[in-house]
C-alpha cells in the first residue's frame, strides 16, 4: 500500500528556509518519480518540483517560479525526498503536498494530478 507522510511545514520569516520531508512507505522512493504541488489559498494546484527515478539518474526539475531557491533531493535509506526551501517569499505560502504516480520519469506540470498523495504540510511565509 503505497503512503506519503509529509512533515516540516510552519511559520516562516520572508527571506527565510525549510525543509519538508515526505517519508515514502509501500516501495522504495528511488523506483519512481516523486513530486511537490502546492495549493495557495484561493487558487489553484501547482507543480512545484519533481525528481526521477533513480534510474533516470535522479533528475529534478522545477516549475520557474522556484528555480535557484527550491531544491528536491531523497535519501534512500530513510525512504524519504525532500523539498529544501530557502529564499522563501510571502507568495510561496500554500499546502504542499508530495504525491507520485509510480512512473519512472516526472514532469513537474504534472504532478497535481499523480494518482498517489500525502495529506499535505501548511508553509506560511509573513513577517
Amino acid at each position: 500500500q503505497v503512503q506519503l507522510v509529509e512533515s516540516g511545514g510552519g511559520l516562516v520569516q520572508p527571506g527565510g528556509s525549510l525543509r519538508l520531508a515526505c517519508v515514502v512507505s509501500g516501495f522504495p522512493s528511488h523506483h519512481f518519480g516523486i513530486g511537490w504541488s502546492r495549493q495557495a489559498p484561493g487558487k489553484g494546484r501547482e507543480g512545484v518540483a519533481c525528481i526521477t527515478s533513480s534510474s533516470f539518474a535522479d533528475m529534478t526539475y522545477y516549475t520557474n517560479s522556484v528555480k535557484g531557491r527550491f531544491s528536491i533531493s531523497r535519501d534512500d535509506d530513510k525512504n524519504t525526498v525532500y523539498l529544501q526551501m530557502n529564499n522563501l517569499k510571502p507568495e510561496d505560502t500554500a499546502v504542499y503536498y508530495c504525491a507520485t504516480e509510480r512512473r519512472l520519469l516526472c514532469a513537474v506540470d504534472d504532478v497535481p494530478a499523480y494518482q498517489y498523495e500525502g495529506q499535505g504540510t501548511q508553509v506560511t511565509v509573513s513577517s
